[in-house]
């Protein structure tokens, strides 16, 4: 996901666990929120759901409860969702302040319209936005740059002492890290894993489409060249023809060396040590 996509979850549109789930599960990103304006599918690991249920029973509702006994909440533009319909085209019933009734399709949400949505908890309202700050307010998107620059900083605290380069990490560099991982794995699965001949490989590619076409609609690109010569351009001169995991150690020192291309606003000494 790009930070916005992820950063304006609802509650309601995060996946739940269940007794006989697999290791993924599935999501859809709202259309209003995504930077191509389609809706499309997001996935997390079972571990990571469990996460999201653990925030949201813990430090989550610590937060929530603390800014209702306050009364955070009580002036506040609210839109109260007090139940929701439809199975494909899910909607919003709200009611605001002023007993206005209205609703709202979940898939034309916006990040401003989601910011004001509340539900009713068994402890009064509370926001259906999922990451909240400290004070129980919504989470900017814009926020999350300075909740991994934080990050950074203890990082660096910590492990200077017994890392040249303690680790150093952005939102977006993330995104570029998700997709060399997902590009490596996927070939590892189609030759290593299910044995395929360059001809059933390219059958295969046929049928189910190519890795980097994959890889290309998980991060929502528009062109298949954004995603192989902008975020993955180094990693197409590895040796390795098909990026096996035990030699594309070279693509990863690629996409090292071509960090300053993404450091426009890091601090000095983040550009310095990447360069």
């Amino acid at each position: 996901m790009r930070r916005a996509e992820g950063a304006s979850l609802l509650t309601v549109e995060v996946p739940h666990l269940h007794l006989e789930g697999g290791r993924y599960y599935a999501g859809r990103l709202a259309r209003a929120v995504t930077k191509s304006k389609r809706a499309r599918t997001f996935y997390a690991s079972s571990v990571v759901v469990g996460e999201i249920e653990g925030y949201v029973e813990s430090s989550r509702a610590r937060v929530v409860r603390r800014a209702q006994v306050i009364g955070r909440y009580d002036d506040l533009p609210m839109r109260l969702v007090t139940h929701q319909s439809g199975r494909h085209r899910r909607l919003l019933h709200w009611r605001d302040r002023n007993g206005m009734v209205g609703r709202t399709p979940l898939m034309e949400a916006t990040v401003d319209e989601r910011m004001s949505l509340f539900t009713e908890g068994p402890n009064g309202p509370e926001p259906l936005w999922l990451w909240l700050n400290e004070s129980g307010l919504p989470l900017r998107p814009a926020s999350w740059e300075g909740v991994f620059r934080l990050a950074n900083e203890r990082c660096e605290m910590v492990l200077s002492p017994v890392l040249s380069q303690p680790p150093y990490c952005t939102p977006h560099m993330a995104r570029h890290s998700f997709a060399l991982v997902m590009l490596v794995v996927l070939n590892h699965v189609m030759d290593r894993r299910m044995g395929l001949t360059p001809e059933e490989r390219r059958d295969f590619r046929l049928l189910y489409g190519d890795p980097w076409r994959m890889v290309q609609d998980l991060l929502s690109h528009a062109q298949l060249e954004t995603t192989k010569h902008i975020y993955l351009g180094r990693s197409r001169t590895c040796s390795c023809a098909r990026c096996w995991p035990t030699t594309c150690r070279r693509a990863v020192r690629s996409r090292r060396r071509n960090w300053p291309r993404f450091s426009r606003g890091w601090p000095k000494r983040a550009r310095a040590s990447r360069t």
